[in-house]
């Protein structure tokens, strides 16, 4: 019998890698708002002449899921030409949604088998701490997807990179909490969700895991469809993919198309386990958050009461009320607790998530309205809640 083509499963994210107008002072952003550390950096001391690269990790994620980001810039301009006009574009970033998989060929194979196209064949790299094997394919847009085989590799992050100078900062700031990223959120434009899903399901084998639409995603001005995509093997990978539904005004996805100039990552949820001090401490280091109406919180006990859920992290809510966390619920299965922030580049394109879930596996559709009307609230002070049709995304 011939011998049995060579498959590939999915272990998690790998990385994260933003293309940004300054990776050093990226990076350094991120470690003083968020937590993270550097871990890598790769520039002219490590012999890469056209680009710079810092790497940052977050402190409190294991190693079996550890948070790492990769922050890349052009050293030289005309010698990383792609890069520079893909910030000239997108703005601040992410480039690359990056996945560990235990044989990168075979990954690589089975997409563009299926009709991916490569961006990177398998290429071997290797160091005095190992080797790996990466392969690339174009995703969606102008976001790539790289596939990570690291099981013989023990250095920092890559062949190539070495490791970064600690940051004195870390140990003088408040503690956060951030153990996983539970999800990396991509914007299409109306019509685009579902053929994205089928290449998903395509090339990748990745299967439907949650969906909503636009009967339950609403406000009175916007709403939105969404379908989750999650890895076959290990569910640690999930990617919801978002479109505008009809509406009075332009939705916060639309928002995000026009300033991204196509399609992208809107943003990035990374899971907690102690959500009121990681928040606690976000809000010390400066980071803004959206904020709920009191409303909310008055309308949410009803439901707590009605359904018999005790918020065991604070039952009277006082504190989630303080900190404008959002609770959703299911009986009998859990809860989560969640908040997004502010955006965190010049564009109202990329923000972050931080997320609790306790028993409850979805993304917290019962906080959607009260979620968009508080993006809404951002959205009318930047004089961009307007009419439909007034402002339109344009395929470029």
């Amino acid at each position: 019998m011939p011998e049995a083509a060579p498959t590939s499963k999915y272990i998690g994210f790998d990385h994260l890698l933003f293309w940004v107008g300054d990776s050093k002072q990226a990076a350094s952003y991120y470690i003083t708002r968020f937590g993270f550390e550097p871990v890598a950096y790769s520039g002219l001391e490590t012999g890469s002449r056209n680009v710079m690269t810092h790497v940052i990790a977050h402190p409190a994620s294991p190693s079996s899921h550890r948070i790492i980001w990769a922050f890349q810039s052009a050293i030289n301009p005309s010698d990383a030409k792609e890069l520079t006009a893909w910030v000239g574009k997108h703005g601040d970033g992410v480039r690359d949604m990056a996945f560990t998989v235990s044989n990168a060929e075979a990954a690589w194979k089975r997409a563009v088998d299926n009709g991916a196209t490569s961006i990177l064949p398998p290429t071997e790299k290797k160091d005095e701490n190992g080797r790996v094997v990466i392969a690339t394919i174009k995703a969606y847009g102008e976001v790539v997807h790289s596939f990570i085989q690291r099981d013989e590799y023990k250095g920092p992050f890559l062949p190539g990179f070495g490791a970064a100078k600690p940051d004195p900062l870390t140990a003088l700031l408040p503690k956060t909490s951030l153990v996983q990223l539970d999800h990396c959120v991509s914007n299409m434009p109306k019509g685009v969700m579902e053929p994205t899903v089928q290449t998903y399901e395509k090339w990748l084998g990745f299967r439907r895991f949650w969906s909503v639409d636009d009967s339950m995603i609403h406000t009175e001005y916007s709403s939105l469809n969404s379908i989750v995509v999650c890895d076959p093997d290990t569910e640690a990978i999930k990617t919801p993919v978002n479109e505008p539904a009809s509406g009075k005004k332009i939705s916060q996805i639309e928002e995000y198309l026009i300033y991204n100039a196509g399609p992208g990552v809107q943003h990035i949820a990374l899971r907690t386990e102690t959500i009121l001090e990681t928040v606690k401490g976000l809000r010390e280091r400066g980071v803004n958050f959206i904020q709920t109406p009191d409303a909310y919180y008055d309308d949410l006990r009803k439901r707590l009461k009605a359904a018999n859920i005790t918020i065991k992290e604070d039952p009277t809510l006082e504190t989630i009320q303080k900190y404008k966390i959002l609770v959703d619920f299911e009986p009998e299965v859990g809860y989560l607790l969640q908040i997004f922030t502010e955006p965190q580049g010049e564009r109202p394109t990329l923000f972050i998530e931080i997320i609790q879930r306790e028993g409850h596996q979805g993304f917290g559709a019962g906080n959607f309205k009260a979620l968009f009307e508080g993006i809404e609230l951002e959205q009318a002070r930047r004089g961009n809640l307007v009419d439909a049709g007034v402002m339109e995304y344009k395929a470029m």
